[in-house]
């Protein structure tokens, strides 16, 4: 897997820290040793997993001439505030198609990452519904060829295509190297991360099986069933390795591909106590911000996981921050009189109704 073969920005001029949870850890009965991986400490606006992926989807921009990048996704997506703030980065201008996964959930006023998309200056602000957004993408790509011109280029929702997941084909290589050279690290059994668009759990698992490496990638959906995402996760996965290593004759295992679709609750975005309970165990016992859709909902899986003894006792279990904080001040209020300790999370209680049926 020979990464250099591709263009590449560069948007964080250094590696982002693992660092040991042992607070949570204990918190959680010591059963397991938690670290973290801070790609919320990526670089562009407010950092996250995107930026990763955005130092390849617009180096590719750039190598075809671009002058303008037309991207999409939810109504307080982070892939569209970074994507924007490349954007600024390279002098290219945007456009951000926004779509209500939740019907009424767009507001022009909102906060968080809605009103940076107003702040950094998005040329155009287009709000369409449920599914919309792939094919108003096209539309308006066609319309402004044709009508002024432009050169434009398409990134699909979280940058989660075959280049952008190159992005967290490094990020598993900058992993498997920290370990290497901080001998205060220990040999990780797990990788835990959030599975949305898909992107980073692909090239996550692409890159793991390409390098040999014994860590176990686990994604935790924060929208569809665990078979639509699996299926969805594995052939993104298995294009990403082809396209990845330059040989076309190697197939991914399907078992490479985890998802567990527990911590969904009742959608996409919408609250559940588990991940309530998780970003409050994050903030009170290591001082880190999650975000309500993404990593709030991995975090309450990784939490039930621990606690239904999933993982193996003594395992090292790496949980990747893939970012999104801004977008929890708009998603307030978090109940931040939910008890912590010795808590009983609704979305275990859920996990274990969904084993039942």
């Amino acid at each position: 897997m020979e990464l250099s073969r591709f263009p590449r920005r560069k948007y964080t001029p250094y590696v982002t820290p693992i660092e040991p949870m042992n607070r949570l850890s204990q918190e959680l009965g010591g059963s397991v040793n938690l670290f973290i991986k801070r790609d919320d400490q990526l670089g562009l606006t407010g950092g996250g997993n995107k930026t990763r992926k955005l130092e390849f989807a617009m180096a590719d921009a750039l190598l075809k001439g671009a002058d303008t990048i037309i991207t999409c996704g939810a109504v307080q997506s982070n892939h569209c505030r970074l994507t924007l703030s490349a954007c600024i980065q390279e002098n290219l201008k945007c456009i951000l198609v926004l779509e209500e996964r939740v019907p009424g959930s767009y507001h022009k006023d909102a906060s968080g990452n809605n009103y940076l998309f107003q702040l950094l200056g998005a040329e155009q602000i287009v709000v369409v519904g449920l599914g919309e957004a792939p094919q108003k993408v096209q539309e308006m790509a066609a319309e402004l060829r044709e009508a002024q011109g432009r050169n434009v280029y398409c990134v699909p929702g979280g940058a989660s295509n075959e280049i952008g997941a190159l992005g967290y084909c490094a990020c598993a290589a900058e992993i498997q190297n920290q370990i290497f050279e901080d001998t205060s690290l220990p040999r990780m059994d797990y990788l835990v991360t959030a599975s949305g668009s898909g992107g980073t759990h692909a090239g996550l698992a692409a890159a793991m099986y390409a390098l040999r490496s014994s860590i176990k990638v686990v994604g935790i959906s924060t929208r569809h069933p665990e078979d639509v995402q699996t299926a969805h996760i594995h052939a993104l996965a298995d294009k990403t390795l082809k396209f990845a290593t330059g040989d076309g004759t190697l197939d991914l295992p399907t078992e490479k591909v985890v998802v567990k679709d527990a911590y969904v609750g009742p959608g996409y975005s919408l609250p559940t106590e588990g991940m309530q309970e998780a970003v409050t165990l994050f903030a009170r016992k290591e001082g880190i911000l999650l975000d309500p859709v993404y990593t709030g909902k991995a975090a309450a899986g990784l939490i039930d996981l621990v606690r239904s003894n999933y993982f193996e006792p003594g395992s090292n279990v790496l949980f990747l921050h893939t970012g999104g904080a801004p977008s929890l001040y708009h998603y307030m209020p978090i109940d931040t009189n939910l008890p912590v300790a010795g808590a009983t999370s609704k979305v275990a209680n859920d996990s274990d109704e969904k084993k039942s049926d």
